[in-house]
């Protein structure tokens, strides 16, 4: 399974269709893929786990979301003003 994930993100070249978001306006996308990451993260580094399948999530936010918004998110995650639940 390991290997599985490892090779998917190594191939990684852009997000792939995902049908929560069928519409061009990938904004929806974008953010809940950065949810999903921070989620992710969180959940498994309070295990004491290899957080290292989560990075699929952050190379599909990272491909969709303007950088700007990403350092705004994480300026507001930093200062507990974020507006998301992770």
């Amino acid at each position: 399974m390991a290997d599985l994930i490892e090779d998917k993100i190594k191939n990684y070249k852009t997000a792939p269709f995902d049908a929560r978001f069928p519409n061009t306006n990938q904004t929806r996308n974008c953010f809940q893929n950065y949810l999903d990451f921070h989620r992710c993260s969180k959940a498994l580094s309070s295990k004491g786990q290899d957080t290292s399948p989560c990075e699929w999530y952050q190379k599909v936010y990272k491909s969709l979301c303007p950088m700007s918004w990403v350092e705004k998110w994480n300026g507001q995650i930093e200062d507990g003003s974020f507006p998301g639940k992770i």
